[in-house]
């Protein structure tokens, strides 16, 4: 039938002053597509404009909590732009006005551990891997490197941006990348237990204590990521790039 719209690659609900934003794009395994980060932006827009709110959760509805960029499209668009929402996609996470919790229980790739690094408590379950693969196509990983790399410890940072080796749970987070770890078995109770205290704060204390933890964050968001979306964009646009991400689209 004519006239029907595409299904949402976001939801949102509140439940009980927790926003619960959930990924659910399973064509592209939650890549960061640009109607994905578009969704996304406007659902965080939603919580900092929601002074009911004491926290957000950010979780996925697919086995693959997100995949990195999209490769299709990346083919076919400004990867400029793209590169740009992205970064403003972090920088909308670290200036939500109430905790971002990001619940994680499932393999996290490239640009996804931007969001994670973005987000203030992250609950991962402990057979999760992470990569960040940008090296083995030509890339670097720029437009997420401003998070990371304040949430890294230097070690981790050059060991995991450089080999573009997949890592486990337990080293991201020794790494300093999530927070705390959980079974299968546990994770639904930590993470109730981490939004019950956050709805046991009074919002002011919630607001006034993340804006002391995020102000550095946000002035680097501000001083680098124009610079750092042009290079992404400018790697991904390159003929070794381009090569690369071709042959790796065609190995799928």
């Amino acid at each position: 039938m004519g006239g029907m719209s595409e299904p949402p690659l976001v939801t949102y609900e509140v439940d009980d002053r927790i926003a619960v934003i959930t990924l659910d794009s399973p064509a592209n395994r939650n890549a960061l597509s640009r109607p994905l980060v578009a969704e996304l932006t406007a659902a965080l827009d939603s919580c900092a404009a929601d002074d009911r709110l004491h926290g957000v959760l950010l979780r996925s509805s697919q086995p693959v909590f997100c995949a990195g960029a999209d490769l299709r499209e990346a083919a076919t668009v400004d990867m400029r732009v793209s590169a740009a929402g992205i970064v403003a996609l972090q920088r909308a996470i670290v200036a939500c006005p109430v905790p971002v919790v990001i619940r994680l229980d499932g393999p996290v790739r490239a640009g996804g551990l931007g969001l994670v690094a973005s987000a203030d408590i992250v609950v991962c379950r402990d057979e999760v891997t992470f990569a960040l693969t940008e090296v083995r196509l030509g890339l670097a990983a720029a437009s997420i490197s401003i998070a990371l790399k304040h949430r890294l410890t230097a070690r981790a940072a050059s060991d995991w941006f450089l080999t573009g080796r997949q890592f486990s749970a337990d080293e991201a987070l020794t790494g300093g990348l999530v927070t705390q770890l959980a079974s299968a078995q546990s994770m639904d109770a930590q993470v109730a237990a981490v939004l019950a205290d956050l709805r046991s704060g009074i919002r002011q204390g919630l607001v006034q204590a993340k804006a002391l933890l995020t102000g550095e964050l946000l002035a680097t968001f501000d001083e680098q990521g124009a610079a750092m979306a042009e290079l992404s964009g400018r790697l991904f646009h390159s003929t070794a790039a381009q090569s690369a991400m071709a042959a790796a689209l065609r190995a799928r």
